[in-house]
């Protein structure tokens, strides 16, 4: 029971550095990357869709993004829909495409979204200690309730602290390679 309550948090955990590294596609780091703009919302024929539903997203130089419409006459909704998200990226319309110029990043920006990314990583940190003491709160009922004796309590507590210090280690690595390929100019 407590065993199943531990895979559990771990789970919960594993999910959270996910999510961690899908928040942290998202960034724009200076260098075009199609996960910055396939989530942009695009109102399409009546309907909301992802801009992946409704385009095809090339990254043909690291500073571009090109995006190629299914739909032609949909090239006017996918244009608005980036210049209304705040992705803070112009886009250039041809009739065909919708290009979008990753601009270099300055030592001001550099800094802000260095303070994104750690604020992202705190966030995944809580989620984790959240999940850490669900577990360890429900562990502390079972054994009330006669259901987990007073050992399998404190080997579960010291697993849950072990497990929660190695994924807090493992966010830590993300956010520091993320940090420093912003820092790199």
């Amino acid at each position: 029971m407590v065993e199943n309550l531990i895979k559990e948090a771990e789970k919960k955990m594993a999910s959270a550095v996910d999510h961690l590294k899908d928040e942290l596609t998202k960034i724009r780091t200076g260098r075009a990357n199609a996960s910055l703009v396939e989530d942009i919302r695009v109102a399409y024929y009546g309907a909301t869709m992802s801009l992946k539903e409704v385009a095809t997203i090339t990254v043909p130089e690291p500073s571009l993004i090109q995006i190629k419409p299914f739909d032609r006459g949909s090239i006017g909704d996918i244009e608005s829909a980036i210049r209304n998200s705040d992705i803070g990226l112009n886009p250039i319309n041809d009739g065909n495409f919708v290009r979008l110029n990753i601009p270099a990043l300055n030592e001001e920006r550099r800094i802000e979204l260095a303070r994104q990314i750690k604020r992202v990583g705190e966030e995944v940190k809580v989620a984790i200690r959240n999940s850490r003491g669900d577990a360890w709160s429900k562990t502390q009922e079972l054994e009330k309730k006669g259901d987990a004796t007073e050992d399998d309590k404190f080997r579960a507590e010291k697993r849950l602290n072990e497990l929660t210090e190695k994924i807090n280690g493992e966010v830590d690595k993300i956010v520091s390679a993320k940090e420093a390929e912003i820092m790199k100019i």
